[in-house]
Parts: structure tokens; sequence; C-alpha cells
């Protein structure tokens, strides 16, 4: 299916979506909104955005889930799983005085009612105050580090607090921990104690800063994705700073100064200089500096000491050619500080570090040879949907970015390609189709049903081939959604060997759209009267610069299959050579979401195959399994997985220093002995103890990806003769 298709069924999809009438959204009878000066309260953009998201996933959305008392008690538990998961703020006292909105809270919701929601939510922030606030309290008093006692970190699986001084108890103990952490870290010397204790309770003021500069909208998006998460766990709403930020992540640009910046104590600190942009032309700009003032152009600078990170952003980000003017406290100087001032004139950002990139590696086979292997790491699949829209030849996508890559290597004269696709969470469904195409000549590449159960086939119309030769695809547990398109056509056609872990299972599309045009005209004149009565709600997020005004929904019109007519669903994609997997499909993936849509399959697409791959498998696993009966490397997967399910399930930790202490010296030494090891292989002298561990840059699961491609290509050059003549 080609672009234009593409949305041309997903415009048949919405021409069928009544959205009813606006109704008056009433205040819920059970609950008063009034609950101080420092409440969060629902404004009214925000229960119409309710109202007509709700009518708008009943009808829309792929799944067609019942939309009654059992969803509403799963958006009920899930709602207070996302505020609270480990069980560190709220009282089973709480819990019971919510117990009643369970059975009625979908209701709510569908009349655009929020404030047994937002009541929840104030609970939860005076529960957060208030444990802050005495944990911040505590931390003066003497710790006994030689009594044996333990903390337990995963509270999920327990009880709610019973009372208030069960919940301080726990409090105790983690500060207890913290200190502890903070104690088996330092040298010893006089006076760390004392700064140990400065060290937590900065830690602990600045969440408790954090959550107290945290507003409506803050709150509102986390209850939207638990009643979108209710339905489906690739359905979630975004609020209008949020859907920019989203949008720009699938663009890979934006127009802006080119500064990744976090919160530190309530001011914003550079967190990362991009590469290419403003200022990292500029050179002015640190890492580790902190913005304390804007200014647009030649206006009044606005201080923004203690503002919330996204409305300092959007300040900060704009239009390339404006300018913009930052007040700057340098790295290492302290706040009272004269600050200095940057100029920087806004620019297109493309941020190539989160782009398609390849290396060039050499392997040895069996028969002695030396084989070139180009390897291209794919961190998702990207597309500036806006550029292309509007005709610009140079906009950013994952195929444009891996042809111009597979031009090079060419070039280069590899002798085979390995597309890693490791930990690729997936992205544009078209660019999966397209990626697809540099390998294929032409045909089905994946085939989608929406949810009147009707499929089409997308298909690569491009009959032209960037690669014809030897083909691998590496993927693991987080290779997801478009990963998966990609890898299950490349084995489906048996263009190429796939080789890592069963992928995540992700076999359904999202379509992201505006809210705005689900908001409907009675609607737009109710928000705007009630607007005009100044109605009580806390203050709106400022607006970034072409975002949607009521935000953006992100939910499953559509699933995917094979072209082999098996869903990726839940089953993901087995690769033909696998590698024991880390992360347990039971904790990690698509299998362990409960609100995912099953496994299914539908009618085979026609399609022919490029090769029969099946007569060589057998021999690259034997040649594969033969080295792993010796490598030290496999004996420390393995040995890293054994530890990783021993971590899975422990949930609490010892107070006692010197038992925790041995735990890590432990560790340590086993950590030493294990770069020693590989610092043997490579004939480097071993680390002392004491001495800080160099970081190893070992990725055993490519390095041996490299052996299978030099095994692929020794084993059968018919095949690769094959591909070629399918491609002519």
């Amino acid at each position: 299916m080609d672009i234009k298709s593409f949305q041309e069924m997903l415009k048949k999809l919405f021409l069928a979506l009544f959205i009813a009438a606006a109704v008056a959204c009433s205040a819920n009878p059970r609950v008063k909104l009034d609950e101080g000066s420092g409440a969060l309260r629902p404004n009214a953009k925000q229960e119409i955005i309710t109202k007509d998201l709700v009518a708008l996933l009943e009808k829309a959305h792929y799944k067609k889930v019942p939309f009654d008392d059992s969803l509403s008690s799963v958006v009920f538990d899930l709602y207070l799983k996302n505020l609270d998961q480990g069980k560190n703020y709220f009282l089973q006292s709480d819990i019971d005085s919510f117990e009643p909105y369970r059975k009625v809270l979908l209701n709510d919701l569908k009349n655009g009612d929020l404030s047994a929601m937002f009541h929840v939510y104030n609970v939860y922030r005076k529960r957060f105050n208030e444990q802050l606030k005495y944990a911040i309290s505590q931390i003066d008093k003497k710790y006994d580090f030689t009594k044996e006692e333990s903390f337990v970190y995963d509270r999920e699986k327990l009880a709610w607090f019973k009372t208030e001084a069960e919940a301080q108890e726990s409090w105790r103990k983690r500060i207890k921990y913290d200190l502890l952490n903070l104690k088996l870290s330092s040298t010893g010397k006089e006076g760390e104690e004392t700064k140990n204790k400065k060290t937590l309770k900065e830690r602990y003021q600045n969440l408790l800063s954090q959550e107290n500069t945290s507003n409506n909208y803050d709150a509102f998006q986390i209850m939207m994705n638990a009643f979108t998460g209710a339905i489906d766990p690739h359905t979630n709403y975004f609020t209008p700073e949020d859907a920019q930020r989203f949008n720009e992540s699938m663009a890979r640009s934006f127009e802006g100064i080119g500064a990744q910046l976090m919160m530190d104590n309530e001011v914003v600190k550079v967190m990362r200089i991009v590469p290419g942009g403003p200022a990292f032309r500029d050179k002015t700009l640190k890492q580790d500096d902190r913005i304390i003032a804007v200014a647009q152009g030649d206006g009044e600078f606005v201080d923004v000491v203690g503002w919330r990170l996204g409305n300092v952003v959007s300040k900060i980000k704009g239009p390339k050619g404006t300018t913009v003017r930052l007040k700057v406290i340098p790295a290492g100087q302290e706040l009272t500080s004269a600050p200095k001032i940057i100029s920087l004139v806004r620019d297109k950002i493309v941020d190539e570090e989160q782009s398609a990139k390849k290396e060039v590696k050499e392997v040895k086979g069996a028969d002695g040879k030396t084989y070139k292997i180009g390897v291209i790491k794919v961190p998702g699949f990207y597309l500036n949907f806006k550029e292309m829209q509007a005709g610009n030849p140079d906009y950013k996508s994952t195929t444009r970015d891996v042809r111009r890559i597979l031009d090079t290597l060419k070039q280069e004269k590899v002798d085979a390609v390995l597309m890693d696709l490791r930990a690729n969470g997936g992205g544009s469904l078209i660019e999966a189709v397209e990626l697809t195409g540099l390998f294929i000549k032409s045909g089905p590449v994946v085939q989608v049903r929406d949810p009147n159960n009707r499929v089409e086939i997308n298909n690569d119309e491009d009959e032209s081939i960037s690669w014809e030769g030897p083909l691998g695809v590496l993927i693991d547990r987080f290779s997801a959604s478009a990963s998966e398109i990609f890898a299950a056509a490349i084995q489906d056609y048996g263009r190429g060997i796939i080789i890592g872990t069963q992928s995540y299972g992700k076999g359904t599309v999202q379509s992201a759209v505006a809210m705005d045009q689900f908001i409907s005209r009675a609607d737009r004149l109710l928000l705007s009267a009630r607007d005009k009565t100044n109605e009580a709600s806390n203050v709106d997020e400022s607006m970034p610069q072409g975002a949607p005004k009521f935000g953006q929904i992100n939910f499953t019109t559509f699933k995917f299959y094979r072209i082999n007519g098996s869903s990726t669903q839940h089953k993901g994609v087995t690769p033909d050579i696998e590698f024991p997997m880390i992360y347990a499909a039971d904790k990690f993936g698509e299998s362990s979401e409960k609100a995912a849509l099953p496994w299914d399959q539908i009618k085979s697409s026609s399609y022919n195959p490029y090769a029969d791959l099946s007569a060589i498998k057998p021999a690259l696993i034997k040649k594969h399994n033969e080295r792993m009966k010796t490598s030290t490397e496999y004996k420390y997967l393995l040995d890293d997985i054994e530890a990783f399910n021993k971590r899975e399930g422990e949930t609490s930790v010892s107070l006692q220093e010197t038992k925790l202490k041995k735990e890590r010296e432990d560790q340590d030494a086993k950590n030493r002995d294990r770069v020693n090891a590989r610092r043997q292989l490579k004939g480097l002298p071993a680390i002392a103890k004491g001495q800080a561990l160099p970081r190893m840059d070992n990725d055993f699961i490519e390095d041996e990806s490299l052996d299978i491609m030099a095994d692929f290509i020794e084993l059968k050059p018919a095949v690769h003769n094959q591909v070629a003549a399918s491609a002519k």
C-alpha cells in the first residue's frame, strides 16, 4: 500500500465515525473538587477532550472491547498502578475510599467528568508530599548499620500500607538504604557522613520540588493513558507538548538551538549539545551549563528558574532564522555568579546520532579468507512526514539514509551487509515497507487488516534493488513493530538470515491523529463560553508552536500480518539462528501485556521467494553451536542470564553494612575477573583490585553474527547468485 492509499484507508475509517454532540460536563456528586488552594482541577478543554476521546476509541479502535463495568475496573486499577506502582505513598484507607469509583469511572469519562480522577490524583500528591517531607525530617537521625534488617525496595506485589506508621517505617528503611549506599561509595574521610546527608536531602527536596511543579496537564496525561492503556498497550494520548515531542522524534528533526535539556534542582541544565546545530557551531553553550533566563530576539529576559522543563523548552525552541538569547551560569560556577549572555539563531536540527549509521567490520572465515561486512545500525523507522508532504526533496527518512549507506558500502566493496535492528522499537509502517524494498525487486511486504476485517497488501512497487548480496538481520527482544515487519519479510522471501532472539511481538499499527479534528463545533462553542466565565482551573500549559491544540491520540487502527499470513502479535519473529534470551517473554514483550491483542493468522499473500535457505540453515546452526562450545563470551552470556533471573526474583536488600559490602565486593571481584579474562585474550595487562575497571567495548552478539555471515558467504554462494538473478 502506498502513502496515498494508506491515508485514504484511514480517511474512510474516520468518515464512519460519529462524534456525539456536546453535553454539559456536570460535576460528579460523589466528589468535592475544592480540595484546597494547592489542589489540581480539570479545565473545560480537558473535559471536552475526555468525552470526545472516549467516543472516538469506542467507535474507531481496532479492538472492539465493550465499554462496560469490566473495562471501568481495569481503568481504575491501571490508574492507581500508574500513580503509585511501588505502593510507596497511598494508604489502604485511601484505596478503600476510592473503591466507589471502580465501576462508574468509565461512565464518568464518557461524560467528560474528571472529578473522581482528579480527586485521586490530589490525594496522591498529598501523600507524596507527606512521605517526602517525613523522609527529609529523618535524614539527620543516627542509623545503626550493624543491625540485621532489610529494606523491601519492590513492594508492587505487597499490600498497601495499612497505617501511617507502617508507611513511615518503610521510609525509614529507605533512608537508611540510601545513606548506606552513599557511605559504601565514600572514601571514609572525616565529614563525609554530613556530606552524604546533605546529598540525600537535596535528592529528596528535588523530588518534592518536581512534584510541586506538576500541573493539571501532567495529571491529565496520566489519567488518559490509564484509560487508553486499559484498551490496548500501544494506544496513547499526548498533551500538545508531548505530541510535539513525539512527532519530532519520529521525524528525527526539529527547529531550535540543538541542545537537550534536563532539570537539576529547579534549574534547567544542558544535558547534551546536538552535533551540527547552532549551539554546536557557536561553541559558547556547553554541557552542564544552566539556563536561568530566556529572551526572544531583542525582547526582555524572562526568568525561568523553577519553571517546568517543557515550558522552558518551548521558550527556547522556535522557527528557523529567529534569534533566542539565554542567560547562562557556566558549568562549575555557583548560581549566584554573574551569568553570561548567549545569542543563538535557531535552525533546523537533524539528530544524526539517532539516525542510521554504518561501520565496516572484517572477519576471517573458516576458509581462511578475510571478509568485509557492512554493519548498518538502524535505531528506529523514522520519517519526516510533514516535509515529505511539503515536497522537500531532502526530507529525512530511514530508507533514504540506508540507501545512501548501501551506496557507500558498495563502493567500499563489502562482501555482505548485516542490518542491526536490536532495540529498534519500530516507527513508520511506510518506512518498513520501503526499507524492505531496498533488498527485494518488488512484491508484497506486509498485509494490513482494518477493524472491519478488510485486508490490504502493502507492496514494494520499486523494482530496483540497492543491495543484492548476502544479507543478515540482527534482532532482539526489543525489536518491535516495523522492525518485525522488515525482519519477517526478509525471512519469508528467503532474502537473508535472521539472527538473535525472539522479537517483541507487536503486530499492530497505530495512527497518530490530532484530536483537534474530532472536537465538534458545539464543543468548541461550549469551550469558548466556559472560558469567558473564567472557570476555576489550573493554569493551562503554554502551547508549543505548531502543536495540536487539543493534543494527539495515537491509537490502534490496524493489525499487520506477514506475507505468509501469520501475525507477529505476541509471537514476534523467531530468528533462524537463535541466542539465549536474557529477558523472559512473560515479563518483557507483548506477551507480558494483559490488554494486548491475541495472535491469529489470515490467508497467505501471493509472493515468490528469492531463495530457499532451508538447506543451509542446519549447517549454519551447527557451525554456530560448535563455536559456542568453546566460547568464553557465550559462557558469560549464560552467566548473565542466570544472574538477571536471580535479580528479577529479589525484592529486598540487606541494611547491614558488612553484609551488603561483602555482596558488592564479591560482585566487583567477579566483574574484574571477567574484564581481566577478556584483556588476557587481547594481550593486555590485568586490572588490579582497587583500580577502576575500564570500559570494554565488547559486543559478543555482533561478533558472533559476523562469523555467521562469513559462514553464510562460504556455504552457499549459489544462493546469492539466485538472489542476484531474481533481481534482473
